[in-house]
């Protein structure tokens, strides 16, 4: 899993008949001071309802075949989590 920012939407009115209603994002992955853009945006299925700005723990390759929604889909990138708050060495570095 790692941390991204959702950054935008993804509409495609013409895509593959397995992927009739799932909400596309833009996420953006972060480092991990949660702040700065770490790589380049990428395309994910998003199966928990996230919103722009929100922080969201993504995961890819086979693994974003592994929810309930996405099982058998043609993705390599699922947002399966929204995170409310992030503490690292006993400090809260983000809280929604």
């Amino acid at each position: 899993m790692q941390f991204a920012r959702v950054i935008g939407n993804c509409v495609c009115t013409v895509k593959d008949a397995k992927l009739p209603k799932e909400k596309l994002l833009v996420i953006q992955p972060v480092d991990s001071s949660l702040l700065k853009a770490a790589g380049s945006p990428l395309v994910a299925i998003d199966v928990v309802g996230a919103g722009n700005g929100e922080l969201v723990l993504f995961v890819s390759g086979s693994s974003a075949r592994q929810t309930t929604i996405t099982e058998n889909k043609p993705t390599d990138c699922t947002v399966m989590a929204i995170v409310d708050y992030v503490e690292q060495d006993g400090k809260l570095i983000f809280s929604k």
